[in-house]
Formats: structure tokens, sequence, C-alpha cells
């Protein structure tokens, strides 16, 4: 009897082990978790999670990836710290997804960046700049997914000091990691040039309802450049309430993040000409790329796969890149779709050419050095397009 029993339990466990590992393994699905902005002041970026969507669908239509169907999972997060901690442990701990992809907002991915490291669920292609990402001895299981906010104020920095050397800066910036780190990299260009050429700078809160006070008081400093490191709907009142208050700086620039056309049309796409901005891909509304393969097919998957969305919505565009670029690691994952190996191909991307990048940029990863996107091009907006002009820039 105790010999049966011994069988008896033995053959549950190796049922149960069974069980298990073929859930770990999820040979048929390839389960991938994300948090948005749907609502809120933010909801502009929940373009990007609605075109990874419908890309991932049609990955699957086309037979998935490796012969795994991809069922992506992306949640509403309204850009508030705590709800991205309730919905990434939803994610994780009951729709047990292998990975995090694309979570937008430096506080947002603050807020679950120990969790995730502990529980090693890669954090991957996260959609923020801040420097935090990028520091594989700490947070080994975090990686960004854009170019590093430090790096796009260098850039803005080395122009103004090569197009206005007698400039005088007045800036604008969020209060929190989005906003220092912006100014940390700007700061650091501009060197011991920074105390004379800033002559004033203005915080505001993300939850404040306007920036209006803060603009007067840059306008009072006689300021001629403006750096403006807004988000969102703090972008469109930046750019609507120095038209309203009638200040005309020589310069004014807005972080990539913040540079969407969407952004833009509340404040009047003609108060928005001359704008200065960044970028690392190729502009789906510049008639330069009009007839540009990775172009033509961008707005042919809009057409298929998101009809009635507008495609000319650059946060589509943006949805669209990093879908790919997390496509390619998990193809290059093969038969293990292991954490573990998924962050190892992750961290071991070699010049990867990907839809939309301008010509020469390319995504180089490595064990130490997790910065997906190093290179920016400047570009200007006309009215209608953003038109990039000069060479590609680094922050060195």
């Amino acid at each position: 009897m105790k010999r049966s029993a011994a069988l008896t339990a033995l053959g549950l466990l190796t049922l149960a082990l069974g069980m298990n590992a073929a859930n770990a393994d999820s040979k048929g699905e390839i389960r991938i978790g994300q948090t948005l902005p749907y609502s809120g002041p933010l909801s502009g970026f929940g373009a990007i999670g609605r075109a990874q969507e419908a890309y991932f669908g049609k990955l699957n239509a086309e037979g998935g990836i490796n012969g795994r169907k991809v069922k992506f999972i992306s949640l509403d997060d309204a850009y508030s710290p705590p709800k991205t901690v309730e919905q990434t442990r939803k994610l994780v701990e009951q729709d047990e997804v292998l990975l995090m992809f694309g979570t937008l907002g430096t506080a947002t991915n603050n807020s679950v960046h120990r969790y995730l490291n502990g529980k090693k669920v890669p954090q991957l292609f996260v959609l923020s700049g801040a420097a935090k990402w990028a520091d594989p001895k700490a947070f080994p299981w975090t990686m960004p997914g854009m170019a590093a906010y430090e790096s796009e104020g260098v850039v803005y920095a080395k122009y103004i000091m090569q197009a206005k050397p007698d400039a005088k800066i007045a800036i604008l910036s969020q209060n929190d990691d989005f906003g220092r780190d912006y100014l940390a990299g700007f700061k650091r260009a501009l060197g011991a040039k920074a105390a004379t050429m800033i002559v004033s700078e203005a915080t505001y809160e993300s939850s404040a309802p306007t920036v209006s006070s803060q603009l007067a008081t840059l306008k009072a400093s006689g300021a001629n450049v403006l750096f403006g490191v807004t988000l969102g709907k703090f972008t469109s009142q930046l750019i609507k309430g120095i038209t309203e208050i009638g200040w005309k700086p020589e310069m004014v620039f807005v972080p990539t993040s913040a540079s969407s056309v969407s952004f833009l049309e509340p404040a009047g796409l003609e108060n928005a000409v001359g704008l200065l901005s960044s970028s690392y891909q190729k502009d789906v509304n510049d008639e330069q790329w009009a007839s540009d393969e990775d172009v033509k097919a961008y707005f042919a998957f809009m057409k298929e796969s998101m009809p009635g969305s507008d495609p000319r919505n650059t946060n589509y565009a943006t949805g669209y890149l990093n879908a790919h670029l997390m496509a390619h690691v998990l193809k290059a994952c093969g038969n293990d779709v292991s954490r573990e190996n998924i962050l190892r191909q992750a961290t071991s991307l070699n010049k990867v050419t990907l839809p939309l990048l301008l010509p020469g940029v390319t995504v180089t990863t490595g064990k130490d050095d997790y910065l997906s996107f190093q290179q920016l091009r400047l570009r200007r907006f006309s009215g209608k397009i953003w038109e990039g002009f000069g060479e590609l820039l680094d922050d060195q």
C-alpha cells in the first residue's frame, strides 16, 4: 500500500511538473505586458500601444514569431505611478507575462523598476530617456527604448552655441527626473557658459493645470532662446502661450518625445512654425521620404491594420518602429523564450536596422551598454511637417 501510494504521489508530482513545464515553455504563446496612458493628460501617447497591438496582430495572422503567437496585453495607467504599480503587478502575477515592453514615462517606470528587477522580469525598451534605465550593474533587467534625455540636451546646447553664441536662454522644465536629465546634459554641454547664457529658469509639476505664470516670468527675463522640457498638454500650452503673450524667441526647442503633431495641433500649427527638436527616425509626413520603402510600408500597414486611424500621427510611427525592435529580439530567441534568453538577445544587438530609422542610424547594445539609440538629427517644424537638417549628432 505504501509503495502504491508513493507511486501515485510520484505520478501526480510528475504530472504537475509536466504541466508547469508546459506553461513555462509557452510554446503556443508569448505574453507581453505594457502600461500606457490611455486616459489622462498624456492620453495621446496611447496611439503607441494601439499601433503595437495592431502590428503584433498582423504578425500573428502571418504565423506568429517562430511558430508562437504573441499575446500583447496593454493596460491603462493614466500616467499615474500608483496605477502603474497596480497594473504591472496584475500583468506579472495574474496574466503571467514574460516581459514588460515599452511602458511610457520616467515616474511610472520608476515605480515598478525595483519590483521587476527583483522578479527578474525583463523591463524592455522603456519609453523614457532617463539615465537610470541604462544601468546594467544595478538593474540588469531594465533597458531604455529611446535616446537618452541627457544626450538630447547636449545636442541642443551644441547647436545653440554654434548658431547663436550670444544667446540669452530661458528654460521651462517638468519638475522630475525627465526635466532634470535634459537639463543635466544641456548644462554640461554649455559648460562654463551656462552661468551667463541661461538667464531664467522655471519648473512646473505634471499635475499643474497650466504653465502661463511661468511663461510670463521667462518672457520678462529678456531671453531670446527658449528650451521647453515639456510633455503632452504642456507642449501645447507652451507653444500657444508664448504666442498669446506676444513673446517671439528666435529659437524654441522641445524634446523629441513632445514633438508629435498631435501635441502641436491644439496650439495651432501656425504657432509652431520654426520649432526645433530632434529625432533618430524618419518623419512619415516629410515629403523627402514620400517614396521611401519603409515609409510606404508603414502607410500600407496603417491602411490595412488600423483603418480609420490618422497615419500622420507620429506616435503610431513610434509604436510601429519599437514593435519591430521587440519582434527582432523575440525572433532572435529561437525556441528559447525564457526571460534569461530574451534579456540576452536584447543586450547583444549588433548594428540592427529597423523600419523608419534615419539613414545611418542602427541599434547596437551590449552587456555593459544598454543604450539602444545614440544618434540624433536636428529638425525644424514647417507648419505642416518636421524637416530634418544637418548631420547625425551624438553627445560626444
